[in-house]
């Protein structure tokens, strides 16, 4: 079958990394480290696992900082390679072990990719599963598979960007009829969102933030109405088309990212703007809440700076090795700044759920609202292609790239 594989090799990794942003195609070159090759479809691991063929699979901003060497290395101890990309991903069951309960061949079904001790067969659980953050599993190199943190990292149960994969009975949940395929593979980055929302815990009359207007900036907007939250949302966009999809998904003001940014922030917000002798202003005032979907050099230092004291910092993009940042605000006003890693299992509306199962009820809430997110769908032949469009957003006018292999 036909798959995208990543291989490691430190000279090709290096390359890519150095010479990519100036070198076209090189992310997808015979020098990079993807490629698409043939090999044989997945075994179904043991009695519980299920052999899934994929519908479509989504392109998310980790696997394109695996593809450009722009991540951090702090991953790479817990991956196994070869693996095949792609964990976000909607499809259907083609065969299951003899102990799976509740699933049949042919039913269609989103994957909840993190590889927790559940699903590589480890008693007891370790400290972080056992309490319901199996995202933070410690066991993500033990176990009845290979490392890996999700599916699409492991070696073992390869991934979407794939004919086929493998998958645990405890990471799938059954689409509903009422999802098209295209609002289904929006589950796992919804699931994201959502979890950075809820651990927010955001107070009735908070000015909300949001940095940048990706698939995760503009989920975020649509979470936090989706959750019946009346705040005012305010989020900083790149692209025009991102400023139209966030006014229909609920946001209340958008700020351009352009050298008025901060003197547009200040005039929505009531914010006070002090020049220092070096370096970008200092704010008085500014949001209650900052969710960075971006979590750049620059869009961390913004959020430090835009939010108000005692307020909370939220990073839901990965931050890799940020450089440049002056953490003074942090100290000075006392920010509550914390990570929103995936999903587990969250206290909501008086009881615990996991995140992936609430997100499909507000999923199928929204019905087909959130369809002008997904752009172009991709053959896995065009991987080139796709990893362009999702690479350059402002030029394709997409949000998430999809790849599909129904046909």
């Amino acid at each position: 079958m036909q798959a995208i594989q990543y291989v490691k090799s430190v000279p090709r990794y290096l390359a890519v990394r150095l010479l990519g942003k100036h070198i076209g195609g090189l992310y997808t070159s015979g020098l990079s480290c993807i490629r698409l090759t043939e090999i044989d479809q997945p075994r179904v691991i043991g009695p519980e696992w299920v052999k899934i063929r994929t519908r479509l699979s989504g392109i998310c901003g980790s696997d394109l900082a695996t593809i450009t060497a722009k991540g951090s290395p702090y991953f790479s101890p817990f991956t196994s390679c070869p693996f095949v990309l792609g964990h976000e991903v909607v499809g259907e069951i083609a065969e299951v072990g003899a102990h799976v309960e509740g699933y049949a061949v042919g039913d269609r079904i989103v994957v909840e990719p993190v590889l927790s001790c559940a699903i590589r067969g480890i008693q007891p659980y370790c400290h972080q599963c056992k309490h319901g953050q199996f995202a933070n599993c410690e066991n993500i190199t033990k176990g009845d598979i290979s490392s890996g943190i999700q599916t699409g990292y492991c070696r073992d149960t390869g991934g979407g960007w794939s004919e086929y994969f493998v998958a645990h009975q405890n990471q799938l949940h059954h689409a509903p009829d009422e999802l098209s395929d295209e609002i289904a593979v929006l589950a796992e980055p919804f699931a994201c969102a959502l979890h950075s929302a809820l651990k927010a815990d955001l107070e009735e009359k908070a000015d909300v933030l949001i940095i940048g207007a990706g698939t995760m900036g503009l989920l975020t907007v649509a979470v936090i109405r989706a959750l019946g939250k009346t705040n005012r949302i305010l989020i900083v966009t790149k692209y025009p088309h991102q400023q139209k999809l966030a006014r229909e998904l609920g946001a209340d003001e958008i700020i351009p990212h352009d050298k008025h940014l901060y003197a547009n922030f200040c005039r929505l917000t009531g914010a006070e703007s002090h020049q220092p002798e070096l370096g970008k202003p200092v704010l008085l005032g500014g949001a209650d809440a900052t969710f960075d979907c971006v979590a750049s050099d620059t869009t961390i230092d913004d959020a430090l700076r835009f939010t108000r004291a005692q307020g909370r910092v939220i990073l839901v993009g990965m931050p890799a090795i940020p450089k440049n940042i002056d953490w003074t605000s942090i100290w000075y006003k006392e920010l509550k700044v914390s990570g929103a890693y995936t999903y587990g299992v969250e206290n909501y509306d008086g009881g615990q759920i996991r995140t992936f199962k609430l997100g499909i009820q507000l999923l199928r809430q929204m019905g087909e609202r959130l369809l002008p997110l997904i752009g172009e769908r991709f053959p896995l032949r065009d991987y080139s292609g796709a990893i362009d469009s999702a690479l350059h957003t402002g030029r394709s006018g997409t949000v998430k790239t999809l790849f599909d292999l129904r046909k």
